[in-house]
């Protein structure tokens, strides 16, 4: 079986790294009513997102295995 590295690249641990973070600040604004610390929370949930997304498109994220021809010729 091939070696699995789900997760681990500069693009995975940075989405996780700002989604964490808004996870906190959500966190922190349930406890403490505050609607603007809600709101920076929510807009960091979608720039960890995008960040993920933007650092895999230039080659930070991890690399796709090549398909064998075997597999994918019908017998």
């Amino acid at each position: 079986m091939a070696e699995h590295r789900d997760g681990q690249s500069t693009a995975a641990w940075t989405a996780v790294a700002i989604v964490l973070l808004a996870t906190f600040l959500i966190c922190v604004a349930v406890v403490i009513p505050s609607w603007p610390v809600a709101i920076v929370g929510i807009v960091l949930v979608v720039v960890g997102a995008a960040a993920g997304k933007i650092l895999a498109m230039a080659g930070f994220g991890q690399t796709k295995p090549d398909r064998s021809p075997k597999s994918t010729q019908a017998r």
